[in-house]
């Protein structure tokens, strides 16, 4: 049995107001596909300490955000040469930022 999903839109659109009720900034930095787009989250606080995230296929088909990118400040001129070559091998990626303490338990609570 096929279980309907969010699209990436809506699942964008849900996650930046959930930022925004939190106090906290969110932006879209490149649109993917609509439906199906895989979603990138660039996870920041203060403009610093950037970490990227991205939703990794479970088994038992839940959200499973992951951090992919662990960086220092002092290194930050890596991480667009990686997001550039993500985009690269899928052009229709999301990547969205997200400028607020403890991004990562409101992208949980968002779930899917």
């Amino acid at each position: 049995m096929i279980e309907p999903r969010l699209s990436a839109d809506m699942k964008v659109k849900t996650l930046l107001r959930l930022v925004n009720q939190n106090g906290g900034f969110g932006a879209v930095l490149k649109k993917g596909d609509r439906i199906s787009g895989a979603i990138l989250i660039q996870c920041v606080e203060k403009g610093g300490n950037p970490r990227l995230l991205e939703n990794m296929p479970s088994l038992d088909g839940q959200p499973n955000w992951q951090q992919i990118w662990p960086q220092d400040t002092e290194n930050n001129k890596e991480l667009p040469d990686y997001i550039a070559q993500r985009f690269r091998f899928d052009p229709d990626m999301w990547l969205i930022e997200l400028d607020i303490p403890d991004a990562e338990r409101l992208i949980a609570e968002m779930g899917q």
